[in-house]
């Protein structure tokens, strides 16, 4: 800690820091945040499918194959399964209808973009409420 003794009308004795230590110890902790940073980062290997081939035909679906079972929320809040308008409180007796015949037993989700995240919430929790396995179609393949 320094003094200055010098100079204003008060005539007496005014403490002022010395900064050069605290300088010193910022740069310290930033040299080692900076050498510390890059070894905080976690890699994560993902193994994904190779895109197929577009000269190579993919071989259709065996002819007794059934469509997979899609329920759809469009912007009005109604309810389809495979293109069918349901009433919401019979959803999930069709679908667990529907999968008691199916070997797979999984439900396409699929919400319209103007569906409020709610709305769609609604109907996911309906169906999940029946012990049904339901997948979230990512982009509109349904139609």
């Amino acid at each position: 800690m320094a003094f200055d003794v010098g100079g204003n009308k008060g005539g007496g004795v005014r403490p002022t820091m010395n900064v050069t230590p605290l300088v010193d110890v910022v740069l310290v902790l930033l040299i080692i945040f900076m050498v510390v940073t890059p070894l905080m980062t976690k890699n994560l290997w993902m193994n994904v499918p190779a895109k197929p081939d577009k000269t190579e035909a993919t071989p259709p679906p065996p002819p007794d194959a059934k469509p997979p079972v899609v329920l759809t929320v469009d912007k009005a809040g109604t309810l389809r399964i495979n293109h069918e308008e349901v009433p919401r409180d019979q959803v999930v007796v069709r679908l667990q209808r529907m999968l008691n015949a199916r070997a797979d037993k999984v439900v396409f989700f699929d919400a319209s973009d103007a569906v409020p995240y709610g709305s769609a919430m609604e109907v996911l929790d309906l169906a999940r409420g029946g012990n049904i396995t339901v997948a979230v179609l990512p982009d509109r393949l349904a139609d």
